[in-house]
C-alpha cells in the first residue's frame, strides 16, 4: 500500500464526503505526513497497512520530546486517527492501530476576548485617510457585528448583503449556509467603504462579487487579515494577544453576556455542536476566578 495514493483519496474523502474546507484538509494532510517522516526516519519501510500502535507510540513520544504542545499533540493523534478511520470505512485495512492511542489530556482553552470599549478603541485607531482604511474599518465592524470567521469574511459576497432586512448571508464550514444579522454601525461602514474606496479599484474578473478586495482588485488572503489586525492592535500597546478570530469570540461573550439564547448564539457562529457554543458561558466564571486569585489575599 503506497501512502501518496492513501493520502490523496483521503484528501478527496474530507473535501467531497465530509466538506471540509481546504485549510482543514491542509491540516489534516501535513499531520499525516508528519508520521511518514517520522517512519522514514526511523528506518521503517512500511506502507499505512503495516504500522501499529508501536510505531505511533514511537511517534508521539518522539513528538512530546520535542516539547510539543498537549493540544498540538492530540490535533496529530485526531488527524491520524481520521486517516484510518476512512481506511477502514474503504476495506484497505483490517484493524485499526489507532484503536488504543491515546490523547494527551488537553484542558479546555478559553479563548481571549474585548470588552466592548476595547473593540471600540481598536476600531477607533483605524486611520480612515489612509487609502484602505475605510475598508479596514468596515472588516473589524464586520468580524464583530457578525461573528465570522476568518475563511467567511474573506468569502463574503456582495451579492448576499441583505441590508434592507439586516441580514448577510454566510457560506460556512462543509458549505453551509446560514443567515446572520449584521449591526447598523458595520451596514454604515460597509457602505462607506464600497463608495469611497471599492468603486474606484480596477476589479479582477474572480473577484466582482467579492466584498472586501486588496488594492489590485482581488480577494484578500487570510494572512492579510490577521495582518490588518497586527498592525492596528500594536499601536494601542493592549496586553492581548489580538487576532481576527479575537472579534469572533467577543461577538459571542458579549451576546451570551447579555442574555442571548444559546441556540441562537450557536446558529448566528455556525457551530454544528452546541457544546463548542457552551465554551462562552464559562467565560465570566474563568474572569471571576482569575480576579480572586490575582487580589484576594488569601490565595
Amino acid at each position: 500500500m503506497n501512502w501518496e495514493s492513501e493520502i490523496n483519496a483521503f484528501r478527496n474523502y474530507l473535501k467531497l464526503e465530509k466538506g471540509l474546507s481546504e485549510n482543514s484538509i491542509h491540516a489534516y494532510v501535513t499531520d499525516l505526513y508528519k508520521l511518514v517522516q517520522f517512519l522514514k526516519d526511523r528506518g521503517y519501510s512500511i506502507g499505512p497497512d503495516q504500522v501499529t500502535l508501536t510505531h505511533l507510540k514511537e511517534m508521539m513520544e518522539w513528538v512530546s520530546s520535542r516539547g510539543i504542545s498537549p493540544r498540538t499533540q492530540a490535533r496529530i493523534i485526531s488527524g491520524i486517527k481520521s486517516f484510518y478511520k476512512f481506511l477502514l470505512i474503504e476495506e484497505k485495512v483490517e484493524k485499526d492501530p489507532t484503536a488504543l492511542l491515546e490523547a494527551p489530556k488537553v484542558g479546555r482553552k478559553l479563548p481571549e476576548i474585548l470588552s466592548v470599549e476595547e473593540i471600540d478603541t481598536i476600531i477607533n485607531t483605524v486611520d480612515t485617510k489612509k487609502p484602505e482604511g475605510q475598508r479596514n474599518k468596515a472588516i473589524l465592524e464586520t468580524l464583530y457585528s457578525c461573528g465570522l470567521r476568518v475563511s467567511e469574511l474573506i468569502e463574503l459576497k456582495i451579492s448576499n448583503l441583505f441590508f434592507e432586512s439586516g441580514f448577510v448571508k454566510i457560506e460556512g464550514k462543509g458549505s453551509k449556509e446560514r443567515l446572520v444579522p449584521i449591526s447598523t454601525k458595520a451596514i454604515k461602514e460597509i457602505n462607506l467603504y464600497l463608495s469611497e474606496y471599492r468603486r474606484n479599484l480596477k476589479i479582477h474578473a474572480d473577484s466582482e462579487d467579492i466584498l472586501f478586495l486588496n488594492r489590485r482588485g482581488k480577494k484578500l488572503s487570510r494572512v492579510m487579515i490577521f495582518t490588518i489586525i497586527k498592525n492596528i492592535t500594536k499601536k494601542l500597546n493592549m496586553d492581548k494577544n489580538i487576532s481576527p478570530h479575537t472579534f469572533r469570540h467577543s461577538f459571542a461573550t458579549h451576546l451570551i453576556d447579555g442574555g442571548a439564547n444559546l441556540r441562537a448564539v450557536q446558529e448566528m457562529l455556525g457551530h454544528e455542536s452546541i457544546i463548542t457554543t457552551e465554551i462562552y458561558t464559562h467565560l465570566d466564571k474563568e474572569y471571576l476566578k482569575n480576579t480572586i486569585i490575582q487580589y484576594h489575599p488569601r490565595t
